[in-house]
């Protein structure tokens, strides 16, 4: 693996130690647009659509699934960031969550929002942000859009588009980011 591939997967984590790239650059790009086409399908109305990706690992990938559903339906597609923190129900183990920032400019209620993280491994940080959402209004229909599903569920909980199924060990680790994906493993704090 070269160098900036290898500081590309650690910047996003620096426990992560990458054993190989996945997916590359132009790998997530097209997954991003296969996924933008799959919301528009099934989608009422793009104006009634907004996009939301959770902190941090989800927000640039939904402001570039926001881009591209710009491109495809030559409409401007509203994105924010939702920060879930506070809504974790793992708090009494981890009590002092990095807080970051929540940037939506709009009431959800009767908008169709599409959540959008990185990777979806055991699904308490989208039940933390579904908690969450309802801060925002009462959405029409709450959709989950995932760059990565490397399996291993505690909720039920099933995405609606995914970029790419990565069945993983417990023992392994996933690192996604637009530049590519990495699986490796975490090394102790």
């Amino acid at each position: 693996m070269e160098e900036r591939s290898r500081r590309d997967a650690t910047s996003r984590d620096p426990t992560f130690i990458p054993r190989s790239q996945l997916l590359s650059s132009d790998d997530v790009a097209r997954a991003v647009r296969r996924m933008a086409h799959e919301v528009i399908e099934h989608t009422r109305s793009v104006d009634e659509l907004v996009v939301v990706g959770l902190q941090t690992g989800g927000v640039a990938f939904a402001t570039r699934l926001a881009e591209v559903l710009g491109e495809i339906t030559g409409r401007e597609v509203r994105c924010g960031q939702l920060d879930v923190a506070f809504y974790r129900d793992d708090l009494a183990r981890n009590p002092a969550p990095t807080p970051a920032s929540t940037v939506i400019d709009h009431d959800l209620t009767d908008q169709t929002v599409v959540l959008v993280d990185d990777v979806l491994f055991t699904g308490r940080t989208v039940r933390a942000a579904l908690n969450a959402l309802t801060d925002w209004g009462r959405p029409r229909a709450v959709q989950l859009a995932v760059m990565v599903d490397r399996g291993h569920r505690e909720l039920p909980i099933r995405p609606d588009f995914v970029g790419k199924n990565l069945p993983t060990s417990l023992d392994e680790a996933i690192v996604a980011t637009l530049d590519g994906v990495w699986i490796g493993t975490k090394s102790a704090p």
